[in-house]
């Protein structure tokens, strides 16, 4: 599965991201404006919202749950300095998708017991939004943070996230997680439709029941 995050450009607005990785397959799209005020952020979900539901693409806001309410969005993506995912979860209700970030094993097992749907494991390598601040896990940290989190019990599905790349698919999934999160490396392409089409398509060629 991919996961787009929104990333700031100079070159397209936030609806026209989302457009053209819809265009490209990409049925999950969080909506992330950190600086944003709430009025600013529901003047770009009311552009985004429309384009997801034509076309049947899940979207999450980043944070911002009394505005996910609000807007009858899929659901939230909660960082660890965001409301907790069990007071989400009682404002939200049981259909609502709640994602939460994780750097560790430990971030990832202080999970159990709540009702959340999937992890966002990074950061992959550095990047330009606040994961930077967390340390780089590559390769060999995915593979340690999904074998102790497994061994002790884990269940959720881990989504990577971080600097990624097309390039950098294949050996993340190997480490066990279940899906890629990407931003900067679709937006800054020469032709994001045709580099979420990509993905899309090595995605389905790794594994082909994977939830895109």
């Amino acid at each position: 599965m991919l996961q787009f995050i929104t990333h700031p450009s100079e070159k397209y607005s936030i609806a026209e991201e989302v457009q053209m990785v819809i265009e490209g397959g990409c049925r999950w799209v969080q909506l992330r404006l950190k600086d944003a005020t709430d009025e600013e952020f529901v003047e770009v979900a009311n552009e985004v919202i429309p384009l997801c539901r034509e076309s049947n693409t899940f979207l999450v806001f980043d944070d911002r749950v009394d505005l996910a309410i609000k807007l009858h969005v899929h659901g939230v993506h909660l960082g660890k300095d965001d409301m907790s995912p069990a007071q989400a979860r009682e404002l939200m209700g049981a259909e609502a998708i709640i994602g939460c970030t994780a750097n560790t094993a430990a971030d990832i097992l202080s999970l159990r017991g709540l009702d959340v749907d999937y992890i966002g494991l990074g950061p992959f390598r550095n990047t330009t939004t606040k994961e930077r601040l967390s340390p780089i896990l590559g390769l060999d940290g995915y593979r340690a943070v999904v074998a102790e989190a497994t061994a002790a019990g884990n269940k959720l599905p881990i989504v990577a996230i971080g600097g990624i790349t097309i390039d950098d698919i294949r050996p993340i999934l190997s480490t066990g997680v279940n899906g890629i999160a990407m931003s900067g490396a679709i937006i800054n392409s020469p032709d994001p439709v045709e580099y979420t089409r990509s993905v899309m398509q090595l995605l389905a060629e790794i594994n082909p029941r994977i939830m895109h």
